[in-house]
């Protein structure tokens, strides 16, 4: 091979396709450190060094063999490969070999980082210190991807022709290990970085939206399979698919995105990836009108080639990612195929979160949306039916003042008056319960002793416990039982449970109520040896207008509400309330609010 055979044009391109971008880690250092080492030995030099092309268009050395003063000014140093290619170009083809004797080189020219300190012997074929011998390595492709120098032959002369030849057989085996090394590393990188593409996409997993979702692994794919740009189509049926792009990326025509919308199906089903560009047209099912197309369609936004991946999950494939890269852009390896598919697996398992995630907020939305309806039409017929209710109410205390009524009519008076008050109770719950359920409606949140509370309402139903011979008692541990709440909706909860205890008690019965302080907790339990609630009742226990299926609690009147207003009311302070009871055993109602 002569000189000529390594045009610029072959030689790495900007975006590191085929340069090593970290020119090598630790291992590979050493390996290449080895292989130097093992020339010097067989070669018959003192000193050999290999460099590396890197992604700057600049060789540097990463390995010596020589004495220490030599390898510190030599590794690390830089050279610029088209420098090289001038050099080369001046000297002697020995096969694998270039020998660029230094009579041949201009006196301006730079050196190589280092030249020797040593006089030249007196006879013709001496090695001078300024002699330049390389071996140009080459990958597959023809490539240069780095090169292989030699200095100070332990001789002190010229190789001789029989040196050549082994200094030839020496070369290209050093060749090919470093080669296998690069491509090694690069592989390796290759795959972190497509591991790396994997993690992010793993990590938006839980994101609000298949928009977010897109958004995030975007950058991570285009950088992690070394990517120009991206298009992401998600099949969304029965609606339109969702499309995501890079940024500058161009619209495609409608056709061909179909195409390869089919194509991602046929792709998923058979497990498998599909490229097309640089002469490659090998994706499933586009006939020679649609694979023409979709090439002028790359030549015309500046893209070599495409790498089309499936995403599902399952039998389900959910869309595809089309990878582009530009001209100059090294071609797609097995390494990067395998993790791209295995992105596709990923990416399929985040877009169906994603959209669970999306059909339960919708769902969450409409329930909220259907709960504020029911709160403004129980708002609005509860005003509607207090009105005139107030009005009958007004009518029958004119007349139960009226003096000398039949005794039926005095019958019919007060049973017409006694339905109209319980009416007005289930209205004026109704109007109560639409109130605490509207996340609209504030609350007047202040300090409070919640044994204030529970004295207030101890005092209101103390006549009707008299009344039931039901004993109520009131117990605390005597610390702080302070808490921030709305007095008005925690008196109506304090009232509720203890109403119910009297109402559920029997004659002779107790009723206690409890308050303590528990850690950062105010707890209030009020416990009554009343008729008990089957495990069944518990369930729907706090359901609006749910009533208890015990006979004996079903003869006692109620609208259902008390409960539910109670739970609706203590889940708006941040706080819980639980119920323990037996049948025949009583109650206990727990309700647990923050400290204030």
């Amino acid at each position: 091979m002569s000189v000529d055979a390594i045009p610029p044009a072959r030689l790495p391109d900007d975006r590191g396709a085929h340069g090593w971008a970290s020119v090598a880690g630790a291992a590979n250092r050493e390996t290449l450190q080895l292989l130097a080492e093992t020339v010097t030995d067989l070669a018959g030099f003192r000193v050999a060094a290999i460099s590396v092309a890197r992604d700057d268009g600049l060789l540097e050395v990463v390995a010596v063999s020589g004495p220490p003063e030599v390898r510190r000014q030599l590794e690390g140093n830089r050279t610029p490969l088209p420098w090289l290619v001038e050099e080369l170009a001046k000297g002697e083809d020995w096969g694998p070999v270039r020998f660029v004797p230094h009579e041949r080189r201009d006196g301006g020219t730079r050196d190589w980082g280092w030249v020797a300190d040593v006089a030249p012997l007196d006879v013709p074929d001496a090695w001078h210190p300024l002699d330049v011998l390389v071996a140009p390595l080459h990958d597959d492709a023809g490539t240069l991807r780095g090169v292989l120098s030699l200095d100070l032959p332990v001789s002190g002369r010229r190789p001789a022709p029989e040196q050549r030849r082994a200094l030839e057989r020496c070369a290209s085996q050093v060749a090919r290990g470093v080669i296998a090394e690069l491509v090694r590393e690069e592989l390796a990188g290759q795959m972190r970085l497509a591991e790396a593409a994997r993690t992010v996409v793993r990590s938006v997993t839980g994101e609000p939206s298949l928009e977010r979702v897109l958004a995030l692994a975007e950058p991570a794919l285009t950088e992690g399979f070394q990517a120009a740009g991206l298009v992401v189509w998600i099949h969304d049926a029965p609606g339109p698919d969702r499309v995501h792009r890079t940024p500058g990326v161009p619209t495609e025509p409608p056709h061909l995105a179909a195409a390869l919308r089919r194509v991602a199906r046929d792709l998923w089903r058979e497990q498998r990836l599909s490229f097309a560009g640089r002469g490659q047209r090998n994706l499933a099912r586009l006939d020679d009108v649609e694979a023409g197309a979709l090439l002028e369609h790359l030549t015309e936004i500046g893209v070599a080639s495409i790498l089309v991946v499936p995403i599902g999950v399952a039998d389900q494939c959910l869309g595809c990612v089309v990878l582009g890269r530009r001209e100059g852009d090294h071609d797609w390896s097995d390494v990067e195929a395998a993790g791209a598919l295995a992105v596709g697996h990923d990416l399929g398992s985040v877009v169906l979160n994603a959209r669970a995630l999306e059909r339960e907020r919708r769902t969450n939305e409409e329930l909220r949306e259907l709960d504020r309806y029911r709160t403004r039409l129980i708002a609005t017929v509860s005003h509607e039916l207090k009105n005139p209710l107030t009005s009958v109410l007004g009518h029958l205390e004119i007349l139960d003042s009226v003096d000398g009524l039949p005794r039926p009519v005095e019958r019919s008076l007060g049973a017409m008056e006694r339905g109209a008050r319980r009416m007005r109770r289930v209205v004026d719950d109704l109007l109560l319960l639409s109130r605490v359920t509207d996340p609209d409606t504030p609350l007047a949140l202040r300090p409070t002793d919640l044994r204030v509370l529970v004295d207030e309402a101890v005092d209101l139903h103390a006549v009707t416990a008299a009344r039931s011979g039901v004993n109520v008692e009131v117990v605390d541990d005597g610390r702080s039982v302070r808490a921030v709440v709305d007095v008005d909706e925690m008196d109506r909860v304090v009232s509720n449970l203890l109403g119910n205890a009297v109402k559920y008690s029997p004659e002779g019965g107790t009723v206690r109520l409890s308050l303590r302080r528990v850690g950062g907790e105010i707890e209030l339990c009020v416990t009554d040896e009343g008729i008990g609630i089957s495990a069944e009742d518990q369930e729907r226990l706090f359901e609006e207008f749910y009533r208890s299926t015990n006979p004996i609690a079903l003869a006692l009147p109620g609208t259902g509400l008390g409960l539910p207003i109670v739970r609706r009311i203590v889940d708006r302070h941040g706080g819980r309330i639980e119920v323990d009871s037996e049948l025949g055993r009583g109650s206990t109602f727990r309700v647990v609010l923050p400290a204030g």
